[in-house]
């Protein structure tokens, strides 16, 4: 997508049933300054709230992802300290949403997805890279700590001893050592990028949202919570799902012996 033609920091549009959100500050990589922090918290709301929409792809302008926090908007003016901790403090209100989006959510990752840039990928529950995709943990470069959720979603993804080497050393992630990292689902030439994303996004539309949701909803809580409380919550999620329409639909169709509205390619998973 051309950027350029683009004047708000974020642009929302509607592809079918997937919402597609743009990061739209390329002169500055998409990086994150406090518009665009803004208005991702309004669309992700938005598409949480929107029942036609039932994926989420997310992805930059103009060859970035998104190149962490803006450093000239962070140094510009001298906060106190507890106006930088509200500062980010606000930023969990919408990436909280974002993270336990109970929908799909796809990254579309070209170029850079460095700082929070990464870890707002980490956040998505598939990530799709083009091969001039490179990811990073730069905060130690410049003597920061990781912010935006990377403490929760990085470890989890890769392994603590992984995370902590990858924090320590700043060092960049190829696209192909980010798939074997688990941090992307696949890799793919940066002019078709987009359209697998969106391809990816269309194979979810006709899935059950709401079994969807509450499945992602529990999954996210998997790793703090015991074998009986999970249990607990699995027991509460299948009555739930089993009193929906899809459900009904779907277990009649199977009897009649017609095909179900669910379909996955079978192409090694991917």
């Amino acid at each position: 997508m051309d950027g350029s033609q683009l004047k708000q920091p974020v642009h929302s549009e509607k592809r079918g049933a997937t919402q597609l959100i743009v990061m739209n500050r390329p002169e500055a990589r998409n990086a994150l300054d406090l518009e665009m922090r803004a208005a991702l918290g309004d669309a992700v709301a938005a598409a949480r709230d929107d029942a036609e929409v039932k994926v989420v792809v997310i992805t930059g302008a103009n060859g970035a992802f998104c190149a962490g926090g803006d450093l000239k908007s962070l140094t510009e003016e001298q906060r106190p300290i507890y106006a930088d901790r509200e500062r980010i403090r606000r930023l969990h209100r919408w990436f909280r949403e974002l993270v336990n989006l109970e929908k799909p959510v796809i990254a579309a990752v070209d170029g850079p997805a460095f700082g929070a840039g990464l870890n707002l990928a980490l956040a998505c529950d598939f990530v799709l890279c083009s091969t001039s995709a490179r990811f990073c943990a730069v905060f130690g470069r410049i003597g920061l700590a990781p912010d935006l959720g990377g403490y929760f979603l990085l470890p989890r993804i890769v392994g603590l001893q992984k995370a902590k080497e990858l924090v320590f050393s700043t060092r960049e992630v190829t696209p192909e050592e980010a798939v074997d990292l688990n941090i992307a689902y696949a890799v793919h030439a940066p002019e078709t990028l987009l359209d697998e994303a969106l391809a990816l996004a269309a194979r979810f539309e006709n899935a059950s949202t709401e079994a969807l949701g509450i499945a992602k909803n529990v999954l996210n809580r998997s790793f703090n919570l015991d074998y009986d409380t999970l249990s607990e919550l699995e027991s509460a999620a299948q009555a739930i799902v089993m009193r929906t329409d899809y459900f009904r639909e779907a277990v009649g169709r199977f009897i009649n012996k017609k095909p179900l509205k669910m379909q996955w390619p079978n192409k090694g998973g991917r």
